[in-house]
């Protein structure tokens, strides 16, 4: 699951694996194996039992066995952290609790007044142009602005841990970038005990649930990494799927919520994931999977069953299980499709001519075992003076930038004859915005 042939075509592999059964053992990286269910009942009922399918990681044999090299490229995304995700019982429910109530404080309409100027932002930086990688450009950066800002971060912090984030996801020296993210978060929520603001990592401070600071690291890296990765994939995943029947016709008459909707039944962006272990060892549907090993859902398989057949016609519009489902099914999927829909709303309306740039079929898909990402979506457009920003406030708050920021961390304060450090996205926006 980890080659490049299986991002080029996983549903013919799913498709392989479900003639054989409910489940399939599989290789989510070198030397790391699972089993991953492809059936949508099946996966349903592991989602839903919490009691026989457990999700803490420190049953995992294998790795217990020390198997599993500590280097291994799946384990920042299997290993245990002390979080919603990876914790069972009464300690998820703390956890939940405290995560589900500081996101319930996020309405719509924060949320898109929070969006949009990050999105006007990002287009005129490359709207003169007249050609983008809407993926790299625009729906990666995206949610790691918005979550920089939705957690309160200031300009130096949220400089490095966009740097950061970018880094790890990308692949570029992981751990490192994991140091860094911690460090970041640490800083952040020094200051938010100390100056508490309007926003999540505040929240979660000031919730009834006593969070320690370890415990608040860990819930903030487990909603940066279940919302960043998965929000661009989900954006560039349906501006695709818009793309790709042609601009004239807007995915033939499909409004972006229906793209939306399209892409969690048909490509979800976390493709595979949710990792339960088996209590004791269970007989799935004819398939013996052992105690104590990674028991992967596959949520791109199991929501293209075709056992499902005519009855997906009668499902609810949310049945797909994109979401996940049962008690650790997805906190912020009513955030997460707000975000994706008002980021996508404003791409399309600032360049109402964008095309495609190459043929759909040409796209390649970035290999990796759990998520369903494009490496890149070139497009073109008749090149726009980049006016989004300007139209967003009043020149007297903040004068339009000419700049051409990067993914830097910002560089500490040296007091010497020197060139000023080129600032990181992050700074450069609250320069403009003064938020």
């Amino acid at each position: 699951m980890h080659t490049a042939e299986f991002a080029a075509d996983p549903h013919g592999a799913y498709d392989k694996m479900r003639a054989a059964g409910p489940a399939a053992p599989v290789e989510l990286a070198p030397g790391v194996e699972a089993t991953l269910v492809v059936d949508y009942q099946a996966a349903r009922s592991v989602l839903q039992n919490p009691t026989d399918f457990v999700r803490d990681p420190r049953r995992w044999k294998a790795l217990n066995e020390g198997l599993i090299a500590l280097d291994n490229p799946v384990l920042p995304m299997m290993a245990y952290r002390p979080n919603t995700l990876f914790t069972d019982g009464a300690v998820h429910l703390r956890f939940r609790k405290a995560v589900t109530d500081s996101l319930a404080r996020l309405n719509v309409g924060r949320i898109r007044r929070d969006v949009e100027p990050i999105a006007a932002f990002l287009i005129d930086q490359f709207s003169e142009r007249g050609r983008a990688d809407l993926l790299n450009d625009y729906a990666k950066l995206l949610p790691l602005l918005l979550f920089n800002r939705l957690f309160g971060c200031p300009a130096g912090i949220g400089d490095r841990l966009t740097s950061a984030m970018s880094a790890m996801f990308d692949g570029r020296d992981a751990l490192k970038a994991s140091d860094e993210i911690t460090a970041c978060l640490m800083e952040l929520i020094k200051l938010k005990r100390r100056d508490p603001g309007d926003d999540v990592t505040s929240w979660l401070i000031q919730h009834p649930a006593g969070l320690a600071d370890e415990e608040l690291k860990d819930q903030l890296v487990v909603l940066m990494g279940a919302g960043i990765e998965p929000e661009r994939n989900l954006i560039g995943n349906a501006l695709l799927l818009l793309l790709s029947r042609g601009p004239s016709s807007r995915g033939a008459g499909m409004l972006p919520e229906e793209a939306l909707d399209h892409v969690l039944w048909h490509n979800p962006p976390i493709a595979n994931y949710a990792t339960h272990y088996p209590v004791r060892d269970v007989d799935l549907g004819g398939v013996r999977v052992e105690a104590n090993t990674p028991l992967v859902i596959s949520f791109g398989g199991a929501n293209n069953d075709p056992a499902l057949g005519a009855a997906r016609q009668s499902l609810s519009k949310g049945a797909h299980l994109a979401w996940g489902a049962g008690p650790h099914s997805c906190p912020a999927k009513s955030p997460a499709t707000v975000i994706a829909l008002t980021g996508i709303e404003a791409v399309l309306n600032a360049l109402p001519d964008l095309a495609l740039d190459v043929p759909a079929e040409e796209l390649q898909w970035r290999p990796g075992p759990f998520h369903r990402a494009l490496a890149t979506l070139p497009v073109r457009f008749t090149p726009t003076p980049g006016t989004r920003v300007a139209a967003l406030h009043s020149p007297a708050q903040a004068p339009r930038t000419t700049a051409e920021p990067t993914l830097v961390p910002a560089a500490p304060f040296v007091q010497q004859e020197t060139k000023p450090a080129k600032k990181g996205f992050w700074s450069t926006f609250l320069d403009i915005f003064r938020v």
